[in-house]
């Protein structure tokens, strides 16, 4: 049985962090296709994220992680629980996304597009909140996907128009949905919403968004929504954090380049408790933007990759959290993953030792930097 809420203060007092998302392992991966193909039914997929979900809960409680996630088990990519939960989306062939690196490449180009009016049908976490508050004794989160990233990933001219006229409204929409589900959930005694938002980093990249003519108003409606899904959880008592990285596909990512375009207006302007900022490699800048992070505000550094098994060296973490806090002071830092592992089925090129072991260096580190 799960143990009484911690505070938000207490919450944000935790060091060791992660971002969500596990490899999934055999069993639960071929049981996914199964039921895609249609040689598994609901029961028997939920019985086997169970199963999975009770293992990994207990190896991050080994490893000494200071949250719990369910390992995103219960969704084929971290987007999923809306279009699996949301009237209105349609297969059809998104934008293409540029990724860059020498990892795995997602098998097939069709994933679900806004093809018309969005209409909540069921709970987008619910059975998630449910399982984890009966079984997770220690704090854990539920993580949500930023509305921006629909209006980047689900948006095709031409179809979704027909619904939304702009991407912004489109945010709008998506927002209003996710952020009664972050109420509710916070209400329902999820003690920690975290708001995944990888795209806010197309905006440091100028051949991903330069020459876009709704750019900027974008960014704006982007920081509105996930605004108001943050306020929603945190009115109902959640500590709440927001996700920020280069994109995490098979190891591959999106864009390339610092906080530094955005810091002002992203860190200043997303009403969060924590952010949770990918820095595992120079292609994410410098420490430097974190000047620009509110005094109420921890930073969890992402510096540890989630993109390959290469463990890093402590001393090289070490020296890297000392130099963030010659930016920002050590009570305000905590330490994560860069991303989650996983952030649709197949998982990124590691494998599941990496990963614990991974997750074991965070919680070592943390303890050794914040006794």
């Amino acid at each position: 049985m799960a143990a009484s809420t911690p505070s938000r203060a207490t919450l944000n007092a935790l060091r060791a962090d992660q971002v969500g998302s596990l490899l999934r392992p055999p069993a639960l991966f071929q049981a996914r296709i199964d039921f895609g193909a249609g040689r598994l039914d609901r029961a028997g997929l939920r019985a086997e994220e169970d199963r999975a979900i009770l293992d990994a809960l207990r190896r991050q409680r080994d490893c000494g992680i200071d949250v719990c996630s369910d390992g995103e088990f219960r969704r084929a990519n971290f987007m999923a629980g809306v279009s699996d939960a949301v009237d209105g989306f349609v297969p059809g062939e998104p934008p293409p996304l540029p990724l860059r690196g020498d990892g795995g490449q997602p098998a097939g180009a069709r994933r679900p597009v806004v093809g018309g009016v969005l209409r909540a049908r069921e709970r987008i976490a619910a059975a998630e909140a449910e399982f984890l508050r009966e079984h997770c004794p220690v704090p854990f989160k539920v993580t949500l996907p930023s509305p921006l990233l629909f209006a980047v990933n689900c948006y095709v001219p031409g179809l979704s128009d027909g619904a939304y006229s702009t991407r912004a409204a489109l945010v709008a929409e998506v927002a209003c949905l996710l952020a009664d589900e972050a109420g509710r959930l916070a209400a329902e005694g999820v003690p920690y919403v975290q708001v995944d938002s990888p795209s806010y980093t197309r905006w440091v990249d100028p051949d991903i968004l330069g020459g876009r003519p709704d750019a900027d108003g974008l960014l704006d409606a982007g920081i509105d929504g996930d605004n108001r899904v943050l306020d929603a959880a945190r009115a109902g008592g959640a500590l709440t954090a927001v996700h920020i990285c280069r994109g995490n596909v098979m190891g591959r990512w999106l864009a390339e380049g610092g906080y530094d375009p955005i810091a002002e207006r992203l860190f200043t302007g997303l009403r969060c408790d924590r952010l949770l900022l990918e820095y595992d490699s120079p292609r994410c800048g410098t420490f430097a933007p974190l000047r620009a992070v509110p005094a109420d505000r921890v930073v969890v550094l992402g510096l540890i990759t989630t993109k390959s098994g290469d463990l890093e060296s402590a001393d090289d973490v070490l020296r890297r959290i000392d130099a963030a806090s010659r930016i920002m002071p050590l009570e305000r830092l905590a330490l994560s993953p860069q991303c989650g592992f996983a952030t649709i089925l197949p998982g990124n090129p590691l494998t599941p030792d990496d990963q614990w072991r991974k997750l074991e260096l965070v919680a070592s580190l943390a303890r050794e930097v914040w006794p």
